[in-house]
């Protein structure tokens, strides 16, 4: 089994050290050992480990759900069953994102068809409308979650 220095780590898995530091902390990687010379050293299955906390990342898991997908990489017969509840969770949540921004989307829009609108004054539609009362939840107050 190979051993990779942070360096090599973090190299191989397109990440800086610091991530592997921080991950490290929040025992997402396990601790290094250290080498004669004093290296941390890591063993080349924490570049698989650290590949996948990447690439969960980037499909949107936090770090404590990560830490739980990692935990349920053990094999038991409800694994799959309990990952795929765990990602379906995770799309409702995205998808709420997805409709929160839509809502931003069209707020902003209207606010700079109002913009359009106006006539040549010092009056700003836009800042008026964000110092205003009850504009906030006119647009997003229901759908803040």
């Amino acid at each position: 089994m190979e051993q990779l220095t942070i360096g090599k780590l973090a190299k191989q898995a397109h990440v800086n050290r610091e991530t592997v530091r921080y991950y490290e902390r929040r025992r997402l990687l396990p601790r290094a050992s250290r080498s004669m010379s004093g290296y941390r050293v890591f063993p080349d299955d924490a570049l698989r480990r650290l590949r996948f906390i990447r690439h969960a990342k980037v499909l949107g898991f936090s770090l404590n759900e990560i830490r739980e997908l990692l935990t349920l990489r053990v094999n038991t017969i409800d694994t799959c069953d309990r990952v795929r509840e765990r990602t379906e969770v995770k799309i409702a949540d995205i998808e709420r994102k997805i409709q929160a921004l839509q809502h931003m989307n069209d707020a902003l829009s209207d606010l700079v068809a109002a913009c359009s609108r106006r006539g040549r004054t010092k009056d700003c539609p836009i800042l008026d409308s964000l110092e205003a009362n009850g504009w906030f939840e006119q647009y997003v107050g229901g759908h803040n979650g």
